[in-house]
């Protein structure tokens, strides 16, 4: 399954503290700053390989959570919630 850029950098505000500084440094620099996997090698000096299985966990690692905790689902609803003005819903999400 293929997230979205925007999915992933949302994911990320939520649960970047659980990742390794590792796995927060090569999404950053990938997502974030658009870098390529070539370009984090060599600025790291690791090999590309390295990188893309560094991004890769990052991503499983916050989709996992995601479906685990619900944050970013929740935080969604209880803001179309709020647009709406559906209170009982709120209640509802957050209990």
């Amino acid at each position: 399954m293929m997230e979205s850029r925007d999915y992933l950098n949302s994911l990320f505000d939520i649960y970047k503290d659980l990742l390794t500084k590792k796995e927060q440094n090569a999404f950053i620099e990938h997502y974030m700053e658009d870098l390529s996997m070539q370009e984090i090698a060599d600025n790291q000096n690791v090999s590309k390989s390295s990188v893309g299985m560094t991004v890769k966990r990052a991503q499983q690692k916050l989709i996992d959570l995601e479906s685990k905790l619900h944050i970013y689902y929740k935080n969604k609803k209880i803001k179309e919630a709020l647009i709406n003005k559906d209170y009982a819903l709120i209640e509802k999400i957050v209990n």
